[in-house]
């Protein structure tokens, strides 16, 4: 039996936890006794109310009895439980302090993207690797969504030739978005910023589609939308610093009613009483030092360039791609579902009639190519 153990209780722990309790309904006929093959043995936050209420959950839907364990108390929690891997979902200034230690104590571990937030934790995890000799894998699950699968196809089928450059544009809308501005992504000392903590999905598709290595990179980003300035342009002077008690609430195109979302007011409403973390930070704040609109541009081993933006402030959320090479330009358009994390709702859902992949050929017609279909969240990665 495999043995997983979950740190980080929040909102992009729930997909591992359905995935683990659904498969512990699973049964592997070669065992004796037809033992469940995986096995979620416990779990662990900072916040003692996540917690308990997580617990409850997987006894709920999937009859799964767990342990709880404060974030104090994780290596505890390795030391009795002994799992084969560990599963990190919590802020991303701490993933390399819980996956040293996991990998210290034997175990695996698949990390939540980034992995983390500067190069000097980064050299920390790499050297905790080859000491160890156990594996770290980061959820990089936008690779195994159909539509981004078939452009690797067409790029690796030498439908372009060799490609010679790329122009990346990603854009957030103002609903998933603008939800970067309220949590404890809006500090870079716990996310790095969103060209780190979001780009980096986008960073390793471009790397992945090349089948390449960046040698030399640069960026530059400013906050130029998620501002006082612009709250006072919207007539918002005398908000709040945070939704629940904002006097304009009901003028602002913003507000998040945590309470209308039963997943986010278990896990952070209710749960304010234990750590006083607000889920509903005013997106317009002076405490914000993350940028809203960045731009980046890479060289790669090959010598193919990537131009890349983001954008966090869009109308609608997706992207467009185009890999220009010595024999024709392949473009890609994606449109995703809106969402706020935690909502209830669909994450990165695709709008198949808003999706395409058109072929540019040398010297002859134009094609547009079929995108296969991908139902589930991201695409269908997850």
């Amino acid at each position: 039996m495999h043995t997983y153990i979950i740190v980080g209780t929040g909102g992009r722990s729930l997909m591992f936890q359905d995935a683990l309790g659904e498969r512990g309904k699973e049964y592997d006929s070669n065992l004796t006794g037809r033992m469940p093959a995986t096995r979620l043995a416990a779990v662990c936050d900072i916040n003692p109310g996540r917690v308990m209420w997580t617990q409850k959950r997987l006894k709920e839907k999937f009859n799964l009895d767990v342990a709880a364990y404060h974030s104090d108390e994780f290596d505890k929690m390795l030391s009795v439980h002994r799992p084969d891997t560990v599963i990190v979902c919590t802020k991303d200034c701490t993933h390399d302090e819980y996956i040293c230690r996991s990998l210290a104590a034997g175990c695996d571990v698949i990390t939540e993207k980034p992995m983390t937030t500067d190069a000097g934790k980064c050299q920390k995890i790499i050297n905790a690797v080859s000491q160890t000799g156990k594996h770290v894998r980061v959820t990089f699950n936008y690779r195994y969504s159909p539509s981004r699968v078939r452009v690797k196809e067409l790029l690796m089928a030498g439908i372009i030739g060799t490609v010679r450059s790329v122009e990346f544009q990603w854009l957030l809308d103002t609903r998933h978005g603008a939800d970067y501005f309220r949590r404890w992504h809006r500090n870079k000392a716990n996310s790095g910023g969103l060209l780190v903590h979001k780009a980096t999905h986008h960073f390793d598709l471009v790397n992945w589609w090349l089948s390449d290595i960046p040698e030399s990179v640069y960026a530059c980003g400013e906050r130029v939308f998620y501002r006082p300035e612009h709250a006072q342009r919207c007539g918002l002077e005398e908000r709040s610093e945070r939704c629940l008690d904002c006097p304009v609430k009901d003028r602002c195109n913003f507000d998040l009613d945590m309470a209308a979302h039963p997943t986010m007011k278990a896990l952070y409403l209710d749960c304010e009483k234990h750590d006083g973390y607000f889920r509903d930070r005013c997106v317009f704040s002076d405490e914000i030092d993350i940028e809203d609109s960045m731009s980046v541009v890479v060289r790669y081993r090959s010598g193919a360039l990537l131009s890349y933006s983001l954008n966090a402030f869009s109308p609608w959320e997706g992207y467009h791609i185009a890999f220009n090479g010595d024999r024709g330009r392949l473009e890609h358009r994606c449109q995703e579902s809106s969402y706020t994390s935690g909502d209830d709702t669909a994450t990165g859902e695709l709008n198949q009639q808003a999706t395409w992949i058109r072929h540019y050929p040398h010297f002859a017609t134009p094609r547009e190519l079929e995108v296969p279909g991908g139902e589930g969240d991201h695409g269908g990665g997850d």
